[in-house]
């Protein structure tokens, strides 16, 4: 049984950065494709980032593109999403997600684990 902890959410102002991290146990973490997701109230679910377990392709969204930066540590069974240059709009409950082998994909049907969520807030 696949389990994701996520964790580094927090509130921060506009502009500021907050690093988010999901660790991964009950399986060979580095043979799954890991992604982050977003859902703010009220709107549906964002893909936000993924990256790949065979040889590091990462996919973004357009919006937070040269902002966000996703990577993983397979040693620690961890994925992070580093988030600079937060804006208000980017406040969301933040999703780790798993599926087994490639590629990336920002379909969250895909994705066969969820973590439970790690709230970001970003005050203007």
């Amino acid at each position: 049984q696949v389990q994701l902890v996520e964790s580094g959410g927090g509130l921060v102002q506009a502009g500021g950065s907050l690093r988010l991290s999901c660790a991964l146990s009950g399986r060979t973490f580095s043979s799954y494709t890991m992604a982050w997701f977003r859902q703010a109230p009220g709107k549906e679910r964002e893909f936000v980032a993924a990256i790949s377990w065979r040889d590091i392709t990462t996919n973004y969204r357009d919006s937070v593109k040269g902002r966000f930066t996703i990577s993983r540590d397979n040693a620690k069974n961890t994925v992070y999403l580093q988030m600079n240059s937060l804006k208000p709009e980017d406040t969301a409950p933040y999703y780790c997600a798993a599926k087994s082998g490639f590629p990336p994909t920002t379909n969250g049907h895909a994705y066969d684990y969820w973590g439970q969520g790690t709230q970001v807030t970003v005050s203007s």
